[in-house]
């Protein structure tokens, strides 16, 4: 087999799981001597584009929260119930169903009155038939839209700092990402740099708003700027609007398909998970023009065919909540928030102070620490708090900032707040 590159595993007690190439161009004997076991194998490599990204920081973090059993403030996630009218028809759902699949894009129920709630919040006329498709939490909902808006090779404008599924996301549809920096301490963006990002003709941009995890809410004005660079050079934008009732005052919302012009050209992603609190139910949604989400449904389809039939059943009591509802959740997490910033300032920790979403940004940089990863680790041993580190957010080297979440109970606030005194 000359020119070929085989993988070589020897039995000497030295070489023992050990693994290296070499160009088979004589025989394997002239290669090595009193060699007790010689198993040559040839093997495919596995996809390159899995290369240029690591398994998700965040979900190692909880690993080794639970591990050290820290109180984890790095996966965002609740650690308290949902609404009590969702649950009692979840137990109802539980005997009574449905429990085969449901419509691919949607069981018509729930979309009916999701297409209710999202008309009334976003202002603009959504047709249940026309213009959804449900889809296995906004993490699927985001990797259908970038399937369905670009093609490989396409670039695609991504704010940095950003969850890290953007970038996975791109990369995985074969796209190529263009990073548009949000300067931190207010993560805000230079019009001159995301013009030149637009220059380069993307086919999308990804907008997380409220951001995740900055914090960020983007200002109607900052929505008109991307909105109109989007018509100028023909983009689509992807929006991911999970964190659009978790806002702080006198912060509010806006949604960019709202403006004139633009539903055309959106592919809004959201999800249940964070609104009603139920992160591990995977209920997310695309809504989009007809002729986008005829497209849309064929990848979701594919990708993994339908969302839970009785869980799509039971939220509908969710979406049908009224707009008390909403104003109790916002004034629930500003007193998290004020409550858990109390023990940030308390512990002397430099911080910016979050507009939108339930996670606060966190500066190391008097703590001593050049490296962020080895801080959050040293964290969650020594102090018993589990962070994320923020260098897996940014697409620059940025190592002087954790993410802390503080959608938990009172009392698991006050736990890692009267740790973090220590520091």
């Amino acid at each position: 087999m000359p020119g070929k590159i085989l993988h070589v595993c020897t039995g000497l007690p030295w070489f023992k799981n050990l693994v290296f190439k070499i160009p088979v161009i004589f025989s394997m004997k002239q290669c090595f001597t009193n060699i007790k076991t010689l198993d040559i194998y040839c093997m495919p490599s596995t996809s390159k584009r899995l290369r240029c990204f690591t398994e998700s920081v965040i979900r190692g973090m909880t690993r080794l929260s639970n591990k050290y059993n820290a109180v984890n403030l790095s996966q965002g996630f609740p650690d308290f119930d949902p609404p009590r009218e969702l649950l009692d028809e979840l137990a109802r759902c539980v005997y009574n169903g449905p429990h085969q699949y449901a419509v691919t894009w949607g069981a018509p129920r729930f979309r009916m009155a999701l297409a209710e709630k999202q008309s009334r919040f976003m202002g603009i006329p959504i047709d249940p038939d026309e213009n959804i498709v449900v889809t296995c939490g906004s993490t699927e909902a985001m990797m259908v839209a970038m399937m369905t808006a670009c093609d490989p090779g396409d670039k695609v404008i991504i704010f940095s700092p950003f969850y890290e599924n953007y970038g996975a996301d791109t990369i995985l549809s074969g796209a190529v990402p263009i990073y548009v920096e949000l300067r931190p301490p207010g993560f805000s963006f230079d019009p001159a740099e995301l013009r030149k990002a637009f220059e380069q003709r993307p086919k999308a941009l990804v907008l997380c708003n409220p951001s995740n995890p900055s914090g960020k809410v983007f200002t109607p004005e900052e929505l008109k700027l991307i909105a109109d660079l989007a018509m100028e050079f023909d983009t689509y934008v992807l929006t991911d609007e999970v964190y659009e009732h978790i806002v702080y005052s006198p912060w509010k919302h806006s949604y960019i398909a709202s403006i004139p012009g633009m539903f055309e050209r959106t592919i809004s992603c959201s999800s249940l998970s964070k609104t009603y609190s139920i992160t591990g139910w995977r209920l997310g949604y695309i809504i989009a023009p007809r002729n986008i989400i005829d497209e849309a449904r064929k990848v979701h389809d594919f990708l993994t065919v339908g969302a839970p039939a009785p869980l799509q059943e039971a939220a509908v009591t969710a979406l049908k909540l009224p707009d008390s509802y909403y104003l109790k959740l916002q004034s629930e997490y500003t007193a998290k928030r004020n409550l858990f910033l109390s023990y940030l300032d308390r512990a002397g920790l430099s911080y910016t102070k979050p507009q939108g979403a339930y996670y606060v940004m966190v500066d190391i940089t008097d703590m001593g620490w050049k490296c962020d990863k080895e801080y959050c680790e040293w964290l969650v041993k020594e102090i018993g708090v589990a962070a994320v580190p923020s260098s897996s957010f940014f697409s620059t080297p940025v190592t002087n900032l954790i993410r802390f979440h503080f959608a938990k109970k009172e009392e698991t606030l006050i736990a890692a707040g009267e740790r973090l005194l220590k520091l």
